[in-house]
């Protein structure tokens, strides 16, 4: 395994006010963490200092200036003097813009979001604000129509300039600049005059925020040099020589700490090319390691310079390790590769699902959090519960003691504490406590009445445990549908559900800038012998699924006793292949709490024997007779359609 460097950020979980832990993860470990389980409270996430931390293992890409390179060569051939059809803003931190060019009609995002900023095309439409932000207003004003006279890349830069020409409201042509920044947290969308005024940005920036830029209306524009490093294009041997291996860094820091646009990963695939450890001091280097170094970075820079790019992927498994614009040479065995048409293309597998879940789990931690403290208060409730039922065995005891009373206590006599009897119901001597002060009889009555008491306890306890435990187990197949939510409309059915049973508040009227919501379809799975396979996403569309959709011969599937999705295989005639069984078996495990257990025991039976109680919740069914197999929640090689 390769030594790699990796950005790091490190995350402080703070409870309580209290520091508990630290640690470090690469970039898109984010992603990891807010798809595995829900971010915890408290969380900060900072870039830090240790950029040249060694990790030993797998490197996520950052989004550097090679790959920029060759995303600017991409929309060159697309847009350059092209024109501007439309402009949106789905995101607060995103841009679509349409426009045709000369490959036609294509569609651009721009993300300035803090953890993935992002630059491609997609054919992917976004659902936008019914009422416009103002940053898409103000360039709908100037550039709707706008003509795209180039697209640059200051140096290798993390910055993309599109400049733009456009009539004014007096038929004057003018020229504006809209400048996407992709700098991490400090990525933006900046709109500028030809004078290199700020005219607005999707994100502002004060003095009281960045101490070395302000990103505001009025302000001129300037790329933050932040670093004072050399452009990777134009550098000259000389300053090679003295700048990258007179430094006292080990050599693959000195690369990207000095140069323009390379990140770790690309300078210690620059030292694998020339045979260099990249953990080597620079200044020990010898003459013809150094000569080697420059001659394969003057290469990588010529490849730039002619725009011969192919983007790829690295694979280990199935999983994507690794992507770049530039062949990779130092991954050997275990890895896999694949290169793709377009930088787009490969950008878009890569981080595309990763953005979306991202967001998804933004969106949907207000809904986590009022689920897990209705959880976390139901289940006190139902703790406090079974302990009172415990306390209520104790009555059949005061029945006995009460009858037993009056059977033999005729001859006691006054001020008695206790007396012996045989208990009839078990032919057992027993002692019965007393109260001195009362008859035979009242003590009698006093058994009664605890017995009574009890009695009417219990029954109304079996009512509120029965009442919790349903409460329960239907916010634990909300908290099962928020963790499979792939789109926000899905999160719109879940919040709707959580207001129909009082969780959340209903708000009358349309809120001003409301996205127009779009109906939430099931996942929809093809199995290998061909069989439509249907996966609710949650209580609503499981109950559609179940009682709507399905037909009495299709087969239904679901995980046995714990929350999960409805499953649905489609059949006219009732009879499915054994593969087809398996894999819709797998697909209810993977939906379901179980997801993370190695195996889960599946019911599956045929629709027309699902039966739904009347006034049970959404996605609550009964049924008496069925088969179980047991699945893996490995749902590789089942084919997706949506």
């Amino acid at each position: 395994m390769v030594w790699q460097y990796f950005y790091a950020y490190r995350f402080i979980i703070v409870h309580s006010k209290t520091l508990v832990k630290s640690f470090f993860c690469c970039y898109n470990e984010v992603c990891a963490l807010l798809f595995i389980g829900s971010v915890p409270q408290g969380v900060f996430c900072e870039r830090s200092s240790q950029e040249g931390c060694y990790l030993k293992g797998v490197f996520f890409m950052a989004f550097d200036g090679i790959t920029i390179a060759a995303m600017v060569s991409e929309l060159n051939k697309n847009l350059s003097g092209g024109r501007i059809n439309k402009i949106a803003q789905p995101e607060n931190d995103e841009l679509l813009i349409t426009g045709k060019g000369a490959n036609g009609q294509k569609r651009l995002l721009l993300s300035a979001s803090a953890s993935l900023p992002l630059i491609y095309f997609t054919a992917r439409n976004r659902i936008s604000p019914l009422t416009a932000p103002n940053f898409c207003m103000l360039l709908r004003k100037h550039i709707g129509s706008a003509r795209i006279t180039g697209i640059r890349q200051p140096g290798l830069e993390r910055v993309v300039e599109f400049e733009l020409e456009h009539l004014n409201e007096l038929g004057d042509v003018c020229h504006k600049v809209l400048i996407m920044e992709l700098m991490g947290k400090h990525s933006n969308i900046i709109f500028c005059d030809d004078q290199g005024m700020i005219l607005d940005s999707i994100k502002h920036v004060s003095c009281n925020v960045s101490s070395v830029r302000e990103v505001l209306p009025g302000r001129p524009y300037f790329i933050p040099h932040t670093q004072d490093k050399l452009d990777s294009l134009t550098i000259s041997r000389e300053d090679f020589m003295e700048k990258v291996c007179g430094s006292s860094n080990a050599i693959s820091k000195a690369l990207y700490q000095t140069l323009t646009g390379l990140s770790p990963v690309m300078a210690q695939e620059l030292c694998y090319r020339a045979s260099i450890d990249g953990n080597d001091d620079a200044q020990a280097l010898d003459a013809d390691a150094k000569e080697q170094l420059y001659t394969e970075f003057s290469n990588l820079m010529g490849q730039i310079k002619k725009e011969e790019f192919t983007p790829t992927i690295i694979f280990k498994g199935d999983e994507p390790v690794e992507y770049g614009v530039l062949p990779f040479t130092q991954y050997g065995e275990g890895f896999t590769s694949q290169t793709f048409e377009s930088v787009s293309e490969m950008l878009e597998t890569y981080y595309a699902s990763r953005d979306t879940i991202t967001r998804i789990r933004q969106k949907s931690a207000d809904l986590r959090k009022i689920v897990q403290t209705a959880l976390d208060r139901n289940r006190k409730k139902l703790s406090l519960q079974q302990k009172q039922m415990k306390d209520t065995e104790k009555k059949d005891k005061y029945k006995i003691y009460g009858e037993l009373i009056n059977t033999y206590g005729y001859g006691l006599e006054e001020g008695c504490r206790s007396f012996k009897a045989v208990n009839y119901y078990n032919g057992e001597e027993i002692t019965i406590p007393l109260d001195p002060a009362l008859t035979p009889q009242e003590n009698s009555k006093k058994y009664f009445d605890r017995y009574g008491k009890l009695k009417r306890t219990q029954e109304a306890l079996e009512i509120q445990i029965a009442d919790a435990s349903s409460e329960i187990e239907h916010l634990e197949s909300i908290s099962n549908a928020l963790d499979i939510a792939a789109e926000e409309s899905d999160l719109s059915q879940i919040k709707e559900e959580l207001m129909e049973y009082g969780y959340v508040k209903r708000h009358y009227g349309s809120k001003k800038g409301a996205k127009m919501q779009v109906k939430s379809k099931p996942f929809h799975y093809v199995s290998s012998d061909g069989y439509d396979i249907y996966v609710g996403k949650n209580n609503y569309q499981n109950d559609e699924l179940t009682f709507k959709f399905a037909t009495g011969n299709d087969w239904w599937f679901h995980a046995k006793k714990m929350p999960g999705s409805h499953v649905v295989v489609k059949t006219k005639d009732g009879t499915l292949p054994d593969r087809t069984f398996e894999e819709a078996g797998n697909l209810a495990a993977f939906y379901s709490k179980g997801r993370t257990a190695p195996k889960v025991e599946i019911d599956y039976l045929q629709k027309k024997n699902v039966k739904k109680p009347a006034g049970a919740k959404p996605g609550f069914v009964v049924y008496y007779t069925n088969y179980s197999l047991m699945a893996s929640p490995d749902i590789t090689g089942i084919k997706q359609l949506s």
